[in-house]
């Protein structure tokens, strides 16, 4: 047996000597968050920056409240009927999912990421899906088909406990470098600038609490990382925390919660990503500040549904700013466009940030 993202009861496990690199879709459950970019369009280059924001402890967010199997997995074969309320690991076709039909011109949807795949690659079959993905699916309006899954009957809100004590204790350590749950807008952006000036030690407690929040979903599925030779079995696989399947299920939860929030603003303000990586989403805008580019509504509130700037888990922070010229001399460097979300940080940013 090794380490994957296959449902840890599929009988491709079975196999002595099963390798990653050579399963295909409908052999493993392949549930991870953005690595998406595209070229910009002309419309795009005329703004003359690059925001980037990056959403607070985004996998923590997404696992509160989420619903996760509490006993043994229950293998469901013979089309079985998809039900939203069951976690687990569901082998369905995707690959008739087409949103242009759901939003018609409204949105223009080829500027936006896939919600069911990392890198935009649409579905071409048979796929394995957390159940959250699937769940987003049928919300779009779109009939699924399971040909087999594998689910857990007994549930329960397994990691809420963990994720109310993460946040309430980056809450309260932002708040002790100046950053508080009812600051908004530019006071927000402010208070976040000054705050790693603050104390130091306080905001390497920040990223620590951040690291643990990440560092906590990833353990989930614990890897060899050279330990152990493939073809031997893995100590990690016979924890009990060993549980890729929760793993799986907040990040699809993350992945297309984020979808979503793409989708509301496209649709409210013709606003497209043009590169995402994981949880850190890069638009065009005439300002070098998120308050350039971020939706509001009349009353100068964020619009409902889209990204909002603030400290709690879920909101969005300013992570930095370049220029359009600065992002196309990378591509022309690499010959290509790639991810550059990630290259987008406050000590390099054009504007005000974090």
């Amino acid at each position: 047996m090794v380490e994957c993202e296959v449902p840890d009861e599929h009988p491709v496990l079975k196999g002595k000597f099963a390798r990653h690199h050579m399963r295909t879709p409908s052999e493993m459950l392949m549930e991870e968050p953005y690595d998406w970019c595209r070229p910009l369009t002309d419309e795009e280059c005329a703004n003359q920056f690059l925001v980037t924001v990056d959403i607070n402890m985004s996998f923590a967010a997404a696992a509160n409240g989420l619903t996760v199997g509490l006993n043994e997995p229950t293998h469901l074969t013979g089309n079985p009927t998809f039900d939203a309320a069951l976690p687990g690991s569901w082998l369905v076709d995707l690959s008739h999912v087409d949103l242009a039909r759901v939003f018609g011109r409204t949105v223009d949807v080829s500027r936006l990421p896939s919600p069911f795949t990392p890198k935009d690659d649409r579905p071409t079959g048979p796929a394995w899906y957390a159940t959250p993905t699937v769940v987003y699916a049928v919300q779009l309006g779109f009939d699924v088909a399971p040909i087999e899954a594998y689910v857990r009957t007994q549930t329960g809100r397994y990691l809420d406990r963990w994720y109310k004590r993460l946040r309430d204790a980056y809450i309260a350590t932002m708040a002790d470098m100046g950053v508080t749950t009812d600051l908004e807008g530019q006071e927000f952006l402010d208070a976040m600038a000054r705050s790693k000036q603050v104390d130091p030690t306080m905001a390497l407690l920040a990223t620590a609490i951040k690291a643990t929040a990440k560092g906590g979903i990833g353990k989930l599925r614990q890897r060899s990382r050279g330990q152990v030779p493939y073809y031997e079995e893995y100590s990690a696989l016979k924890r009990e925390t060993w549980r890729p399947d929760i793993r799986a299920a907040v990040l699809a939860t993350q992945r297309v919660g984020l979808h979503r929030k793409l989708l509301r603003t496209a649709a409210s303000a013709g606003l497209y990503p043009v590169t995402i990586g994981t949880d850190a989403i890069v638009h065009p805008s005439p300002g070098p500040s998120p308050l350039d580019v971020l939706p509001l509504t009349d009353e100068g509130k964020p619009v409902p549904g889209t990204f909002r700037l603030g400290i709690s888990p879920g909101m969005v922070k300013h992570q930095g700013t370049q220029t359009v010229l600065w992002a196309e001399q990378q591509f022309e460097e690499r010959g290509g466009v790639f991810n550059i979300a990630n290259s987008i940080k406050t000590d390099q940013s054009a504007g005000e940030g974090e």
